[in-house]
């Protein structure tokens, strides 16, 4: 049954009936932008700065996209266990009401959105490679514990979150490399090693003022192909180059996706799927053609995009990061 969604009107009550705040407390309530899948609103009161999610039953995109509200559920059972893996990485969790599928985590002040800065020219190889470090550390140890991947084991909500969207809805529109994605939704559905985030996104990850990086959204965390994370910030990276006109951007995003890359499989100990440039260009093309396309390119941008994800595509071999990144 969905729940009331709460808004900057009734979260106040709200909070006092769940004893966070006293009834004395005069909380400041700011309305936070940005996210398509959950309320989000920050408050402060009494020495405490939160920030409060509530899932939505649709994600608020032009396409029709359900998705279950228990996601957010599976963000704070995620958030628990990758915690103690990086504790400087991942925000605390305050509380959780699992009838209204609302999460209160901490706010952290003093930081920018990785996104923003990308895209305003701010770009610090040093971020990715933390990102790449931090994100090896959790496939990694996750991969080593059983009742980890057992806990996280589920198909339903990255169906409806990634593979439908991100993946399937590719298949109708670009029919010439449909055999191609059809056998990567086939590799993410068939090996399932690792706790995966499944939104490792320029947009889910906060730069503290010291430099070290915050991972957000943890909802679509799941048992499941490490490749997708990898794939996942790649492709956004792809985007973002083609959003640039100027050379020393393109290079700096690209030495970017080489430091990550580098980093994640010095932390994981393994190399990276040999397919992942094939998963990185199906992202890129997702965030073109599919259910929820960027915002910041123009036509000729979205159209140098589709056109080098499917010459990767439609490549017999899969390249290097290195060859997908390289800029003339």
């Amino acid at each position: 049954m969905t729940q009331a969604l709460l808004d900057e009107n009734t979260v106040v009550a709200y909070l006092q009936e769940r004893g966070i705040f006293t009834i004395n407390a005069h909380p400041t309530v700011e309305i936070l932008t940005g996210g398509v899948s959950n309320v989000v609103l920050a408050v402060s009161a009494e020495g405490k700065d939160l920030v409060l999610k509530q899932a939505l039953p649709a994600l608020k995109v032009k396409a029709t996209w359900v998705v279950e509200q228990r996601r957010a559920l599976v963000e704070a059972k995620a958030i628990e266990v990758l915690s103690p893996m990086t504790p400087r990485n991942v925000p605390q969790l305050y509380d959780v009401d699992a009838d209204r599928f609302v999460l209160l985590i901490e706010r952290i002040p003093d930081t920018s959105n990785w996104k923003e800065d990308l895209l305003g020219g701010v770009i610090r190889s040093e971020i990715a490679a933390s990102l790449g470090t931090i994100l090896g550390v959790w496939h990694r140890i996750s991969s080593e514990n059983s009742a980890t991947l057992g806990e996280f084991e589920e198909d339903s909500l990255f169906e409806q979150l990634r593979i439908n969207p991100f993946y399937r809805s590719l298949v109708l529109v670009h029919p010439s490399v449909a055999p191609r994605i059809t056998s990567l939704i086939e590799e993410l559905e068939g090996l399932k090693t690792s706790l995966v985030h499944g939104d490792f996104s320029p947009k889910n990850i906060l730069v503290a003022s010291d430099g070290h990086p915050i991972v957000l959204d943890f909802e679509t965390a799941h048992t499941g192909n490490p490749v997708f994370d990898l794939a996942f910030l790649l492709g956004h990276l792809l985007c973002k180059q083609e959003y640039f006109q100027g050379n020393r951007e393109k290079r700096a995003l690209a030495e970017c996706a080489r430091v990550f890359l580098d980093a994640y499989e010095k932390s994981l100990g393994a190399e990276a799927d040999r397919h992942l440039a094939w998963h990185v260009a199906t992202i890129a093309l997702a965030r073109i053609d599919g259910v929820s396309p960027v915002n910041y390119l123009d036509q000729q941008g979205q159209e140098a995009v589709r056109d080098r994800a499917l010459g990767i595509l439609r490549a017999h071999i899969a390249p290097s990061i290195s060859e997908v990144f390289l800029q003339s």
